[in-house]
């Protein structure tokens, strides 16, 4: 456990967040920066056949120690973080034996991680819990799961009874602004399945996400003084905001969970010449999917009949795909996961994704490709936190489903 709390706590120190602004691969120099020094710490445990190409995507073996392995399993996790908090100057937290009260994490500003606020906390009484000092995120989306994995393979590394055929691990950036897969090389991988270790609470295990589609509308209109404007003005702030109101209000994120879909407004700017709004469209059900989409398009043109002279542009981008579809052609890939998950003593909770993960546009890419656990709570906020303990379960899970496919083919 302190191989794996030192080597997270070091991870987390890193800034490696994503910039969607960017145009480059990887988006920030920061995570290739990260990503050298990752390299050579898997050369150093001693992985073999470690490559950092050019677009930050960072891979690395564990050669099997039986003969005739089988199928090759993969294990993926990014190097980025989310764009949406801060992470400049990362300061990691440890709270040992938490007694189940507030975490104060900023005694300065009096900033507290509360169980009342975060009633999941209480289940960690007793456990190691890891925060930031509530000035920044925490970063263990997914720090944590590169700890995991490289500490599984320590493990592996340091005991030569532990059977086990090859194993390709995998660190990729970007993935927070959804190009984690843009530049993966799937054959170059060479995995024949894998799993994403991205997931959130201990026991969790995901094999489905929403369809994902991306929708930026554009509202131009028409400014005048506004001394004179009755009747010639065509304010866009205005238009923008009845296309808005056109959107169902209890379909929001706010509003939903499970496996209802949902519109999200997630930035809006302009004035009155011009207003851009930015919408990400979710829904699990394809063919709902595609209703939202459509409905989107339908809200811009009967606004803009509304408002003659206005022009609404409504540009739509598919982001990714639900790989229910493919695990379930491969369902042998929950099985041992699900029997790793009960061999570390852990009850899975499988569970729809309420967003996206590399898993599933690898899965479409011809990787099936389901989430595992890290362990972590309160992503891309600075009320993230983790427990070690939990952390330390996700290790066991992979060295478990490292093991499986040798124990499967014997």
């Amino acid at each position: 456990m302190q191989n794996l709390l030192n080597r997270f706590l070091g991870y987390a120190r890193s800034d490696t967040r994503s910039d969607e602004s960017s145009g480059t691969t990887p988006s920030t120099v920061s995570q290739m920066l990260f990503a050298r020094k990752l390299a050579d710490e898997l050369r150093k445990t001693g992985l073999q056949e470690v490559t950092l190409d050019s677009n930050g995507y960072l891979m690395a073996t564990l050669p099997a120690n039986i003969p005739d392995p089988g199928p090759v399993m993969g294990l993926i996790a990014h190097m980025d973080t989310s764009p949406d908090a801060p992470s400049a100057n990362i300061k990691p937290f440890v709270h040992d034996n938490y007694d189940g009260n507030d975490i104060v994490l900023n005694h300065d500003r009096d900033i507290r991680l509360s169980p009342k606020e975060f009633p999941e906390l209480a289940a960690y009484s007793g456990q190691t819990i890891i925060t930031s000092d509530g000035l920044t995120l925490l970063g263990a989306d997914d720090k944590a799961g590169i700890a995991e994995i490289v500490t599984a393979m320590e493990l592996l590394l340091a005991d030569p009874s532990l059977k086990h055929g090859t194993i390709r691990i995998a660190f990729t950036p970007d993935e927070e602004i959804g190009r984690g897969a843009d530049q993966f090389n799937v054959a170059a991988f060479g995995a024949d399945y894998a799993y994403t270790v991205d997931g959130g609470a201990i026991g969790e295990l995901e094999y489905e996400n929403f369809n994902a589609a991306a929708a930026t509308v554009t509202v131009s209109g028409r400014s005048v003084h506004p001394g004179t404007a009755k009747d010639t003005m065509i304010n866009s702030i205005m238009v923008a905001r009845e296309f808005d109101a056109f959107l169902p209000a209890a379909e929001r994120p706010e509003k939903t969970s499970g496996y209802q879909g949902f519109y999200h407004l997630y930035e809006i700017r302009g004035g009155v010449e011009e207003t851009v709004m930015k919408y990400i469209i979710r829904d699990h059900d394809r063919t709902k999917f595609n209703q939202r989409k459509k409905w989107v398009e339908e809200a811009g043109a009967k606004v803009e009949r509304d408002h003659r002279g206005a022009a609404v542009s409504v540009r739509l981008k598919d982001q990714y795909f639900n790989m229910k579809e493919i695990i379930e052609a491969n369902w042998y890939i929950i099985e041992e996961a699900v029997a790793a998950y009960r061999t570390a003593g852990i009850e899975p909770v499988i569970k729809p994704v309420r967003g996206g993960t590399d898993g599933a546009r690898l899965s479409f890419m011809g990787l099936p490709c389901p989430n595992i656990f890290t362990g972590g709570h309160n992503y891309h906020g600075r009320f993230e936190f983790i427990s070690l303990q939990s952390m330390e379960k996700a290790v066991e899970v992979i060295v478990y489903l490292c093991l499986s496919a040798y124990k499967r083919k014997k």
